[in-house]
Parts: C-alpha cells; sequence; structure tokens
C-alpha cells in the first residue's frame, strides 16, 4: 500500500489570533461582497475591525454586510463604486470616514476574468480587466490614501500566480496582476517614510470561490494531485494570511509578494490541454466556463 500524503490542516484564526487584535481599526475592502475578498474582510472583523464593502451590486453589497456584521458582531457598511471611476471611489470612502472616522487598513482585490486566448480577445476585454485590476487598484490608493497616512496602515493587493508562468489563456490577468505587484513595491518604497506599509497576498486554486468554478475547467473529478499541501486551499487561509500580514507582527514586511496556495505554484502547469488547447480553442470549448 502505498503511503498517504500529509494533509495540511484547516485553522481556524481565533485558534491563533487574539479576538480583539484589531478593535478600533477600520477595513476599506474592494470586492469585499463575495469570494475571497468577502473571506479576508470577515477574517478582520471576527478580530475586533469594522469594515467598509465596496462593489457595483449595491443589492448583494448590502446583504453581505448584513450576514458580515451579524456573524462577526463588528458593524459592516456596504459604499457601492465602480473601481475605473475615481469620484464614485472617492465618494465610497467619503462614507466610510464619515461613518467610522478613519481608514486603517485597505483591501485592493475587486478583479474580472475569463478564459480567452490572445488570439480570440477584444481589445476592450483586454481593457476592461487592465482598468479593473491595475487600474482600479491605483485609483483605490488614490482615493484612500490621506486617511492610510493618518492611521500609519497597511494596503494588501490581491494578486494571483498565473503570471510567474505564461499560463495559456490568461493573458489579460497576467498583465493585469503583473501590474498590481508593481504598483505594491512602489507604493511599499514611496510610502514607508511615510509609516505605510504595502504587501500583495498572490492565492493560488481557492476551492468554493465563484472565480474557482467560473475559471477551473470542467471534470467529472477534480484532480486532487499537485498540492504539495495535500488540499487545495480555502478562503479561511487566505483570511488567515491578511491577518498576519495587518497585524503588528508583520510591521518590518512591506513591499513583499506573499503566494498563498500551499505550494502549487512550483509545480503550476496548463490547466487545459497542451498545445491542443492554443493550437485549436474550439476543441477545449466544452472545458471552458463562461465568461465571470
Amino acid at each position: 500500500m502505498s503511503p498517504s500524503a500529509h494533509v495540511v490542516p484547516i485553522v481556524d484564526s481565533t485558534s491563533v489570533f487574539m479576538p480583539d487584535i484589531f478593535k478600533g481599526k477600520v477595513l476599506f475592502c474592494t470586492g469585499g461582497g463575495s469570494g475571497i475578498c468577502r473571506g479576508m474582510t470577515e477574517a478582520m472583523m471576527r478580530h475586533g475591525a469594522n469594515a467598509a464593502i465596496v462593489g457595483r451590486k449595491l443589492d448583494r453589497l448590502t446583504q453581505a454586510a448584513k450576514e458580515l456584521s451579524e456573524a462577526t458582531g463588528q458593524e459592516c457598511i456596504p459604499t457601492q463604486a465602480d473601481v475605473r471611476y475615481p469620484a464614485q471611489l472617492k465618494d465610497a470612502v467619503a462614507k466610510t470616514i464619515a461613518k467610522f472616522g478613519r481608514i486603517d487598513y485597505v483591501i485592493c482585490g475587486a478583479a474580472g476574468n475569463f478564459l480567452v486566448p490572445i488570439s480570440g480577445m477584444s481589445e476592450n476585454a483586454f481593457k476592461t480587466v487592465m482598468e479593473i485590476d491595475t487600474i482600479g487598484s491605483f485609483n483605490t490608493i488614490k482615493a484612500t490614501l490621506e486617511h492610510v497616512r493618518a492611521s500609519k496602515g497597511a494596503y494588501i493587493h490581491v494578486s494571483a500566480t498565473l503570471h510567474y508562468n505564461g499560463t495559456p489563456f490568461q493573458a489579460h490577468v497576467s498583465a493585469a496582476k503583473a501590474g498590481v505587484d508593481a504598483l505594491s513595491a512602489v507604493l511599499a518604497v514611496e510610502e514607508g517614510p511615510n509609516g505605510v506599509r504595502s504587501n500583495v497576498i498572490a492565492p493560488g486554486p481557492i476551492a468554493g470561490t465563484e472565480g474557482m468554478d467560473r475559471l477551473s475547467p470542467k471534470s467529472e473529478a477534480p484532480a486532487l494531485n499537485g498540492y504539495p499541501a495535500g488540499r487545495m486551499g480555502v478562503v479561511g487561509d487566505i483570511g488567515n494570511a491578511t491577518i498576519f500580514l495587518f497585524s503588528g507582527a508583520a510591521a518590518y514586511i512591506t513591499g513583499q509578494v506573499l503566494p498563498v496556495d500551499g505550494g502549487t505554484m512550483h509545480l503550476q502547469s496548463t490547466f487545459l490541454p497542451y498545445p491542443q488547447a492554443v493550437m485549436d480553442p474550439r476543441s477545449v470549448k466544452h472545458m471552458i466556463q463562461p465568461k465571470m
């Protein structure tokens, strides 16, 4: 009988971090209405922070804010904005300041993605992802920086590991996230003297998220090999990394990119048949989920 690989346990943040570590602090999170960024927001709130979540759909934001508040005992408010439009972000920031009086932490997490080869991608599709991910992160920094300086706070940018290799069908996101990584590094250097830190979390495959469900190839059974940690990631893994990077324990960590992927970046390969997928994209159409 072959030996079984060790499976890294899923750790509840409350077993590691103090429950009030962020008491009196305020988080501003773009993309916080769903998925990974909602999980990051909940993690911060479970440890004492209040929050403002930002997104385009007010009904989704309002419901998410209600659920986050009820689940954590902290206060979360919905602030509707499209990160592509600076005026809308400035309005969301103003509402946050009016409610809480400060912003200590910012998560730049708004993103868009879909599977398409360069040959089949429109110029507008590429531009849209760049506008949401890269320019949206820049706009969020510009709208919040004054307040994060005042609180000597920190930024976390949500990136990916796709651009560490040439990932087919992901040119738009690879370019956008490479830009996010670079933006964070410059922010760390320029704003360090003002007491502001900036880091990147690069999630690997995270189970149960809308992005994973829509972007992963369709198959009868998910591949469970290729995970040095013995399992696919969960949102809580990203939440734990968020708490650490925003905590005082990470005070000397800035300008860094932290992949949270269970080591999969070292085994990363194309997730569609290669070279079949790039030679004949239509032949793998049945494996590709609809656009996000």
